[in-house]
């Protein structure tokens, strides 16, 4: 594995959850993870980088305990042995939101699984929307909100658990370009305001550097940590950073860390 430091720092401290030599294959013999290993710790935003089939996606819901690895462990240094709620939020790649819910049910739904009553939930579940600015939303339906709207809600219904992990999965790939980046200065905010954890997956060079303090590169199928770059620029990120010349720098960097896993992974086929 390459590690590369973009300036000079890093994020210190213990890691929150461990991957350990995780593997992962299907029951019609696909080998989707192979030995990857990883350490998130408290309060990064790291960005799972690579193409399609790389094993990112599977590797968030081995996180979240929704698959099981075949080989490897995860860990959650510092938790009592045993426990079960890990304070993880989920935001898929689609938003997942009940149709026939209203916006405040379909943000209820974690809390309400969990056995509390609306107006038990109500403060929580209001507080979210106002966190993603949807607070004016609640009573309105899915059919009635943009995929930008759908997504923050998406987000919302996530936050309602007050996780200390935000998982994300591609949040906002199929999004037009303003309400994408619309979204990535809205996470950030929230990011920086309530301390979060975050573990992001995209296919987008572009994206992960203007949200990450830490890129991981993954291969090709079978997938596996090819490179783990800092990006160590102040937050909070904003239009001019995206316009920067050292943004760039960074973008052309992490690219060419890419296209090599790409390049190493088509010369072992040949």
């Amino acid at each position: 594995m390459e590690r590369t430091k973009m300036q000079s720092g890093s994020a210190h401290g213990p890691a929150i959850v461990s991957l350990q030599g995780i593997s992962k294959t299907f029951a019609n013999g696909t080998v989707a993870l192979d030995g990857l290993s990883l350490d998130i710790r408290q309060g990064e935003f790291v960005s799972l980088l690579g193409p399609s089939g790389c094993g990112k996606s599977t590797a968030l819901r081995i996180i979240t305990g929704l698959t099981g690895p075949t080989s490897g462990r995860v860990d959650w240094p510092g938790e009592t042995a045993g426990q079960e709620d890990h304070a993880l939020g989920f935001v898929f790649q689609e938003p997942t939101l009940m149709p026939w819910a209203s916006v405040f049910a379909n943000v209820w739904l974690p809390l309400r699984l969990k056995g509390l009553s609306k107006n038990a939930a109500r403060e929580r579940v209001m507080e979210a929307l106002e966190m993603v600015g949807l607070a004016q939303f609640a009573e309105s339906y899915p059919r009635e909100l943009s995929g930008g709207m759908k997504m923050r809600v998406s987000i919302a219904r996530a936050l309602v658990t007050r996780p200390k992990v935000l998982l994300m999965d591609e949040p906002f790939a199929a999004l037009d370009e303003i309400t994408r980046f619309k979204l990535n200065n809205d996470l950030l905010h929230l990011w920086e305001t309530f301390g979060w954890t975050v573990v992001f997956v995209t296919h987008s060079v572009f994206e992960s550097v203007f949200l990450s303090n830490r890129i991981v590169v993954m291969a090709a199928r079978p997938g596996r940590v090819v490179s783990d770059t800092t990006i160590d620029v102040p937050y909070p990120r904003d239009e001019e950073f995206r316009t920067s010349l050292a943004y760039s720098g960074y973008c052309r960097d992490v690219s060419a860390l890419l296209h090599k896993a790409m390049d190493g992974v088509s010369q072992a086929r040949v």
